[in-house]
C-alpha cells in the first residue's frame, strides 16, 4: 500500500514537471500567425459590414493551450493575435480584431461605399502576434492573404432617356413593325437595377404599341387625313419597378402615300388689277418618289375662253380698236353697241355686259338689216371683211354671216360670207363687165375654227381673184376656188343683211336655200339663219395687210409669263401659243425644272381688267430609265382670282346755266355750250392707316379707326361722248349743234349727228374730249319763239362699261326790245353765266327793257333773304294798314290809304326785275311820283327785290293787263330809268 501510493505522487510530480516545462517553453515566441490566402466578401453600398468567407480568423502555434487555464497558471501574451495590417492603395477598409486570444477579426468599410464608383475592391491583409514581453518584442507576421469584396448595389436610381424627345414619319396606309425605338438608361450598377425591363405608353387611345425594348409600332393603318401627327407620351421601368424620373415626348407624322405629283403651290391665286405681272408658283416643286427620271414635259393651260371673246381685251368698240391697232380710216361697223346713232342692233341678244366685250347672239331665227347707205352699194376692191366668231358644230345648211342681195325679184347675192359644214365661205360675185369669162367667185377654207365653239378673229382681204385670209393671226389658203359668171347689168337695189341672207319669196332663189318663214313679221324674207355668236364685223376699203394690225387686233391683254434664270436658261426649253394662254417647258433636270416653273407668272396690262376666275391646268409627263415602272403625274389645278378693279368715277362739271341774246344764237359763231367744261375721273380706296405716324402726331386721334377712305384722281381715256337734247328734237331748219371738224381730225376723233343731238366717239385722253367739248356750239336762226334749250352731256369709257353723270345744262334766249325806249341803252353789261354751285332761275317768258343788258339771276341764300325780309315789311305794312283802316270814315280814304300803303319805293334799286309776268306800260306819272314819295319814308327797303315788287302789284291790280299785246308779252325787257351810273 506503501508503495502504491508513493507511486501516485511520483507521477503527480511528473506531470506537474512537464507542466512547468512547458510553460517555460511557450515564453519563447517561436511561429508566425496564420491566415487563409484567400478571402471573399460582399458588402452592400451605404453599409460598412463586410461578409467575408471564410471568416478572418488567424491561428498563432505559440498560442497556450486551453485546457492549461484550468491550471492557475499565468498566460504569457506570445500566443495572442494583436492585429490586421491591409496593403494597398487607398483602401476603403479597416481590419479589427474581435478576439485576441482566438485570432478573430472582422473588416468594415472606413466610409459609405458606392457601387457605381466601383463595384470591386481587392487588397491584401497581414495578421501579427503581439510578440514577447510586454514591449512586444519577437513580433511576428503572418503570410499576405488576398482579399476580394464585391459591393452590392441598392435601387438607388431611375430611368433616364438618352433623348428629351423623339421623332419619326410613317406613310399613311401602311403598317410597321417597328417605327422608331426609345431608349431609357439607369445609373445603378447593378444588373438587376441597371436594367430596363419595361417600356410603357402614357397617352391613352392611340393606334401605338411599344415592347420592353422600346421599340414603337401602329397597331392599325394610319390615315393622313384622320391625323397628321401623333404625340405620345412614352415611360420607362427598371427591373426594380423604379419608374422613370421623366417621360419622354414621342412625335410621330404621318405622310401621305407617296404620290408622284406637284407639290407647294396654292390652288386659288388673287391677281389685284394694276400690280404687274404675279408668279403663279412661287414655292412649287415636282415629288417623283424618288424614281429616277429622264426627261419631264409640262404644259399649262390658262383658261380663259369665258372671258369676253377668249380673253381678255380692251372692250372699246371695233372701230376705235381699229384705229387703235393703226389701220387707217373708211372702216364701217356693222355690230355697233346699241345707240341712239345705231339702232339697228336693238333688238339683237347680247351678254348684257360691260365688264368685257359685248357680243350678240344669233340663235338660228334672229337677223338684222343695216341701214341704207351705210355701207357702199358698189363695193369696190379691195375691201377688208373682219369679224369675231363663235360657231360649233351645226346642221348642213348654210348659215350666213353676213350677206348682200337684192331687195326684190332676182335673189341674187352680191356677195356673202357663210359657214356650211365647218367651212368657211365667201362669195364675191363680180359687177357685170364687156368681158363675160368665167371668174373666180366662191372661195372655201376648211378649218376646225369653224366648229369647235371657242372664238376666233376672221380678217378677209378681197381683192379678186385673189382672197386672203387670216385666222387668228395665221394665214390659211382655200381649198377650193370655184369660178362663175359676172352679174347682169340690173337696176335692182341690194339688202345687206347679218345673220341670215335676205330674199324675195315672188322671185326666183337661185342661190338660197329655202328654208321656213319665221313667224316674226320681220324676218319673214330672211333665210339661211346663222347659229352663234358674232361681234366686231366690220367692212373696210382697201387691204389690212399688215401683219402687226392684224395681230393687235386679236392679241389677249392677259397671258402667261416667264423669266427663265439665267443659271437654267439653257437646261430648259420654253415655248408659248400665239395669244400666250399655253406655255410648254421640257427638261430633263428636275432642280432646272422646278426653278423655271417657280419664275411662270400671270401679267394683265389693261387698266380695268374683267373680274373673275381664269381656271388653271399643268399636264405633266414624264420619262423614267424603266419604262414599265415610271411614274404618272396627275394634272393640277387652281385657278387666278383676278380681283374687282377699283371703278373710277367720272365727273362732268361747269357752267350749267346762263343765258344769252339772241343776237349770239343767231350770229356765225353761235353760243357755246360748255365753255368751262371739266372732266374729272377719281377712285376711292380704303388705306390702312399708320398707327406710327398717328401716334407721332398726337393722341387726339381715334385709335379704333384702322382703315381711311381715300379719293384719289386718276387719268384714263374716254371712248363716247354724247350731247343730247332735253326735251323737243333739234328742227333742221332753223338749228343745229356744230363743232370744230378741225379739232376732230387732230386729235383722231369722229362724229355723228342726228336731230337728238351729236355724239363724238374715239379713244383719246379726257383732257383731248375737254378740249374738243368746249368748241360745241349751239346756233339757232329763228329765236323769236324761243325762251330756253336744255342739253344734257355724257362721256363713257370702255364701250359704256364706265359712264360719267348727266351734265345738264341750260341756255336762256334774252329777247331785246326797241333801242328808242330808254335813252341810256348804250350802255352795255356783260353777258352773266351762272356757275354749277349757284341756283338757277328759269328767264323764259321775261320782259327786259333794256336790249342789251343780260338778266341778274340772284343766288339762293340772297333769294331766300329777300323772301324772308319781304315777308316781314309785308305783315308789318299790313298790320299798319288795319290801325289806318279802323280810323278812315270812307271806303274812299280806305281804299287811298290801302293803295298808299301797299305802294313800294322803288327808285333806289339798282335793277328792278319781275321775272313771272311783264311790265305794264300804262303806269301814270302820279303813281311814280306817289312810289318816289314812299321811298323818301322807307330807305331801309332798298333791297326789295322784282319778287316782293311781284307780290305787292298783285295786290294793286291798278292796271289791267288786256292792252298789252301778245308780242309785247314775249319779250324781256331792262328798266334801267333809275339806274344811277
Amino acid at each position: 500500500m506503501r508503495f502504491r501510493g508513493n507511486t501516485q505522487f511520483a507521477s503527480a510530480v511528473g506531470v506537474v514537471l512537464g507542466l512547468l516545462c512547458a510553460v517555460e517553453a511557450a515564453k519563447v515566441n517561436k511561429h508566425k500567425p496564420w491566415i487563409e490566402t484567400t478571402y471573399h466578401g460582399i458588402v452592400t453600398e451605404n453599409d460598412d459590414k463586410v461578409l467575408l468567407d471564410p471568416p478572418l480568423i488567424a491561428l498563432d502555434k505559440d498560442a497556450p493551450l486551453r485546457y492549461a487555464e484550468s491550471f492557475e497558471v499565468t498566460l504569457t501574451e506570445e500566443g495572442e493575435i494583436c492585429g490586421f495590417r491591409i496593403h494597398g492603395q487607398n483602401v476603403p477598409f479597416e481590419a479589427v480584431v474581435l478576439d485576441k486570444s482566438t485570432g478573430e477579426g472582422v473588416i468594415r468599410a472606413k466610409d459609405k461605399l458606392d457601387c457605381e464608383l466601383q463595384k470591386e475592391h481587392t487588397f491584401t491583409i497581414q495578421a501579427y502576434d503581439c510578440g514577447e514581453g510586454p514591449d512586444g518584442a519577437n513580433m511576428k507576421k503572418s503570410h499576405k492573404a488576398t482579399v476580394h469584396i464585391q459591393v452590392n448595389d441598392i435601387n438607388e436610381y431611375s430611368p433616364v432617356f438618352k433623348e428629351k424627345s423623339y421623332k419619326a414619319t410613317v406613310i399613311e396606309g401602311k403598317k410597321y413593325d417597328s417605327i422608331l425605338k426609345v431608349e431609357a438608361v439607369d445609373a445603378d450598377c447593378s444588373f438587376q437595377f441597371s436594367q430596363i425591363c419595361n417600356y410603357e405608353i402614357v397617352t391613352p387611345d392611340v393606334p401605338f404599341t411599344v415592347d420592353k425594348d422600346g421599340f414603337i409600332k401602329n397597331t392599325e393603318k394610319l390615315s393622313y387625313g384622320k391625323e397628321r401627327m401623333y404625340k405620345l407620351t412614352v415611360t420607362a421601368y427598371d427591373c426594380g419597378k423604379n419608374r422613370a424620373s421623366e417621360d419622354v415626348l414621342v412625335k410621330i407624322s404621318v405622310k401621305p402615300t407617296c404620290k408622284p405629283s406637284w407639290q407647294g403651290f396654292n390652288k386659288r391665286i388673287e391677281y389685284e388689277p394694276g400690280t404687274g405681272s404675279l408668279a403663279l408658283f412661287p414655292s412649287m416643286h415636282l415629288e417623283t418618289c424618288d424614281e429616277p427620271i429622264t426627261s419631264i414635259r409640262a404644259d399649262i393651260d390658262l383658261e380663259t375662253n369665258h372671258i369676253g371673246k377668249g380673253c381678255d381685251r380692251d372692250t372699246y368698240s371695233e372701230k376705235s380698236l381699229h384705229k387703235l391697232c393703226g389701220a387707217s380710216s373708211g372702216t364701217v361697223e356693222l355690230l355697233p353697241a346699241p345707240s341712239s346713232s345705231a339702232n339697228w342692233t336693238v333688238g339683237l341678244p347680247t351678254d348684257n355686259g360691260h365688264d368685257s366685250d359685248q357680243v350678240f347672239e344669233f340663235n338660228g331665227t334672229q337677223a338684222i338689216k343695216v341701214p341704207d347707205g351705210l355701207v357702199s352699194t358698189n363695193l369696190k376692191e379691195p375691201f377688208t371683211i373682219s369679224v369675231w366668231m363663235r360657231h360649233g358644230p351645226g346642221a348642213h345648211e348654210k348659215e350666213t354671216i353676213l350677206c348682200n342681195s337684192d331687195k326684190t325679184e332676182m335673189n341674187r347675192h352680191h356677195y356673202s360670207l357663210y359657214v356650211h359644214n365647218c367651212r368657211l365661205i365667201l362669195l364675191r360675185r363680180q359687177d357685170p363687165s364687156e368681158a363675160e369669162n368665167y371668174k373666180p367667185a366662191e372661195f372655201h377654207w376648211k378649218l376646225d375654227q369653224a366648229c369647235d365653239k371657242e372664238w376666233h378673229h376672221y380678217v378677209l382681204n378681197v381683192e379678186l381673184p385673189t382672197v386672203s385670209l387670216f385666222v387668228d393671226g395665221t394665214t390659211f389658203e382655200p381649198f377650193l376656188v370655184t369660178e362663175d359668171y359676172p352679174l347682169h347689168t340690173s337696176k335692182i337695189e341690194t339688202q345687206l343683211t347679218i345673220g341670215a341672207c335676205w330674199q324675195d319669196n315672188s322671185g326666183h332663189d337661185n342661190d338660197t336655200e329655202s328654208v321656213p318663214e319665221p313667224t316674226s313679221g320681220g324676218n319673214a324674207r330672211m333665210a339661211q339663219f346663222f347659229r352663234g355668236n358674232l361681234a366686231g364685223l366690220m367692212i373696210r376699203s382697201g387691204k389690212l395687210e399688215n401683219k402687226k394690225v392684224i395681230d393687235c387686233l386679236y392679241t389677249c391683254k392677259e397671258g402667261l409669263d416667264v423669266q427663265l434664270p439665267a443659271e437654267v436658261a439653257s437646261a430648259v426649253k420654253v415655248e408659248f401659243n400665239p395669244n400666250q394662254s399655253s406655255l410648254t417647258v421640257e427638261g430633263d433636270d428636275i432642280d432646272a425644272f422646278d426653278k423655271v416653273m417657280q419664275h411662270i407668272s400671270y401679267l394683265n396690262s389693261r387698266q380695268f381688267p374683267t373680274p373673275g376666275i381664269r381656271h388653271l391646268r399643268i399636264s405633266t409627263t414624264v420619262k423614267c430609265f424603266n419604262e414599265e415602272s415610271c411614274v404618272t403625274v396627275p394634272d393640277a389645278e387652281g385657278y387666278v382670282m383676278v380681283l374687282q378693279p377699283e371703278e373710277p368715277k367720272i365727273s362732268l362739271s361747269g357752267i350749267d346755266h346762263f343765258a344769252r341774246s339772241a343776237a349770239e344764237f343767231e350770229s356765225q359763231e353761235g353760243v357755246t355750250l360748255f365753255p368751262e367744261l371739266r372732266i374729272v375721273s377719281t377712285i376711292t380706296r380704303e388705306v390702312e392707316a399708320d398707327t406710327e405716324s398717328e401716334a407721332a402726331e398726337g393722341a387726339d386721334d381715334d385709335p379704333t379707326v384702322q382703315e381711311t377712305v381715300v379719293s384719289e384722281e386718276i387719268m384714263h381715256n374716254l371712248d363716247t361722248c354724247e350731247v343730247s337734247v332735253v326735251g323737243d328734237e333739234l328742227d333742221g331748219e332753223h338749228e343745229g349743234l356744230e363743232v370744230d371738224m378741225s379739232q376732230l381730225q387732230q386729235h383722231g376723233l369722229e362724229m355723228s349727228s342726228s336731230n337728238l343731238g351729236l355724239v363724238i366717239t374715239g379713244v383719246n385722253t379726257m383732257a383731248n374730249y375737254e378740249q374738243v367739248l368746249h368748241l360745241i356750239r349751239y346756233k339757232n336762226w329763228h329765236t323769236e319763239a324761243l325762251f330756253d334749250r336744255k342739253f344734257k352731256l355724257v362721256c363713257s369709257e370702255l364701250n359704256g362699261r364706265y359712264i360719267s353723270n348727266d351734265f345738264k345744262v341750260e341756255v336762256n334766249v334774252i329777247h331785246t326790245a326797241s333801242p328808242v325806249d330808254h335813252a341810256n341803252n348804250a350802255m352795255v353789261q356783260p353777258n352773266f353765266i351762272n356757275p354749277v354751285h349757284h341756283a338757277s332761275v328759269d328767264l323764259s317768258g321775261h320782259n327786259l327793257v333794256n336790249a342789251h343788258q343780260a338778266s341778274v339771276v340772284p343766288s339762293a341764300a340772297t333769294v331766300v333773304i329777300v323772301v324772308c325780309v319781304s315777308f316781314l315789311v309785308f305783315m308789318i305794312i299790313l298790320g299798319v294798314f288795319r290801325i289806318r283802316a279802323a280810323h278812315q270814315s270812307t271806303m274812299r280814304d280806305q281804299e287811298s290809304g290801302k293803295e298808299n300803303e301797299m305802294d313800294w319805293d322803288d327808285s333806289a334799286l339798282t335793277i328792278t326785275v319781275n321775272p313771272m309776268e311783264t311790265y305794264e306800260d300804262q303806269h301814270s306819272s302820279g303813281e311814280e311820283e306817289e312810289e318816289e314819295e314812299e321811298s323818301e319814308d322807307g330807305e331801309e327797303e332798298d333791297d326789295i327785290t322784282s319778287a316782293e315788287s311781284e307780290s305787292s302789284e298783285d295786290e294793286e291790280g291798278a292796271e289791267p293787263e288786256d292792252q298789252q299785246g301778245a308780242s309785247r308779252q314775249q319779250q324781256l325787257e331792262w328798266d334801267d330809268s333809275t339806274l344811277t351810273y
